[in-house]
């Protein structure tokens, strides 16, 4: 097995795991890369599983650094909650001689392909949660245009728009009301933020359709990357997001799962905490 380890060595706690890290990896295999300061160009990289120390904008700073790349991922959580990244440090031991002899999965997820027009054309980004249009100074609604491919779908004054992957549904756009998708799906979500309107809700469509927003406006309108980069939007100017050539590939441990996950990250589908001696008695229907 071949490895390489990332991560963001301004975060707590990063450097001193990344040290333990360095000194187990190579009883399992080869640790073929080391970079904690994100400047290695990992186009010729070649290796079996990328380790990334800190929370889900480690993870999210790795994919971009892979850019068309990609590394199956493994995130070690140093961060507050650590969804994508959802291997404990205490569990680091026992897993590393599953890694080795192979016993995981990989899965593969969908990512976009975020093109903005410029004065010179096109400048293209890769984006593994989401791309966010939203109102900056002065803010104002913005108004907003949404295409798939060139059939309008909305046009609304609001806060913003999220165009979510089924990785990034239980980020930005799960706050913002959206639906949570199933993470190996080929959808995207389309989620207003704040609509001034009763009737635009939330969309669920096919990923390979080719999404247009632009902005009727001339100045107030951002565009924000995966929450990591951020962009001034003027009048006229329009976004394309696309299915991206290249996906995202996470390593899958045994122990580790979805739902298992939603419920105890998010506290998803759980029941209430009733109080035993006061809990309803379960009531039988007869026949």
């Amino acid at each position: 097995m071949r490895f390489v380890m990332l991560g963001n060595a301004t975060k707590p706690q990063v450097r001193e795991e990344a040290a333990r890290l360095r000194e187990e990896l190579p009883k399992f295999g080869e640790l073929v890369l080391v970079d904690l300061e994100q400047t290695h160009n990992l186009a010729t990289v070649q290796a079996d599983v990328a380790f990334v120390l800190g929370g889900d904008g480690a993870i999210l700073r790795a994919v971009r650094q892979m850019a068309h790349h990609q590394i199956p991922v493994l995130g070690i959580n140093l961060g507050r909650l650590g969804f994508l990244a959802d291997v404990a440090v205490d569990e680091i031991s026992t897993i590393l001689p599953s890694i080795a002899r192979g016993e995981f999965r990989i899965t593969q997820h969908l990512m976009f392909e975020c093109r903005v027009s410029m004065p010179d054309g096109f400048h293209s980004h890769l984006v593994l949660n989401d791309v966010v249009v939203r109102s900056g100074p002065p803010f104002h609604m913005i108004n907003l245009e949404v295409a798939a491919n060139d059939e309008t779908v909305m046009r609304f004054l609001g806060d913003g728009l999220i165009l979510s992957t089924p990785i990034g549904s239980t980020a930005h756009s799960l706050s913002a009301g959206g639906p949570i998708l199933g993470q190996e799906m080929a959808a995207i979500v389309v989620t207003p933020i704040s609509p001034h309107t009763l009737t635009t809700r939330p969309l669920v469509e096919s990923a390979d359709k080719v999404f247009r927003i632009q902005t009727h406006q001339s100045d107030g309108a951002w565009l924000s990357l995966d929450g990591q980069e951020h962009f001034p939007l003027l009048r006229d100017q329009y976004i394309e997001v696309r299915r991206a050539s290249v996906q995202f590939m996470r390593v899958n441990v045994p122990g580790k799962n979805y739902y298992r996950t939603l419920r105890e990250k998010l506290r998803w589908g759980t029941p209430p905490q009733y109080r035993t001696e006061l809990s309803p008695p379960a009531e039988r229907i007869s026949e």
